[in-house]
């Protein structure tokens, strides 16, 4: 028997790629998801790789996924993908302490995020 395949939550021409639990703060990531909102995944590519914040290269690795499966999943035209969606959300927070005078203590938060990245083709212009 087994189950039903569930329905395809995107459009036709949109492919996604997903990346859990990276070690860096949702805000931190956001600022970078800004920067390629919108853009065309060559373009977006370019800013990501001479990009200085250090997360840029996790989420340059993830846009190249999203391309990779447009390309071989989806039979999209690469070269026409530009990025929809880049959203940044809050993952587990790991809570660490540090000893502090007089028998306090500094709590320390390191938090993860997850990323999810859309790429859609653009319809050709006539």
């Amino acid at each position: 028997m087994g189950k039903k395949s569930a329905e395809r939550s995107l459009a036709d021409n949109e492919a996604m790629a997903f990346a859990k639990m990276i070690r860096v703060s949702p805000q931190k990531l956001n600022l970078v998801c800004g920067s390629i909102r919108g853009k065309s995944c060559e373009l977006a590519l370019g800013q990501l790789t001479f990009s200085k914040r250090r997360i840029a290269l996790d989420v340059k690795k993830l846009l190249e996924s999203a391309i990779a499966n447009a390309e071989n999943n989806h039979q999209l035209d690469v070269d026409r993908l530009y990025v929809a969606e880049a959203t940044a959300g809050r993952a587990m927070v790991m809570k660490r302490w540090k000893a502090r005078a007089r028998g306090r203590v500094g709590r320390i938060q390191k938090p993860f995020s997850n990323l999810r990245l859309i790429v859609r083709e653009r319809e050709e212009t006539v």
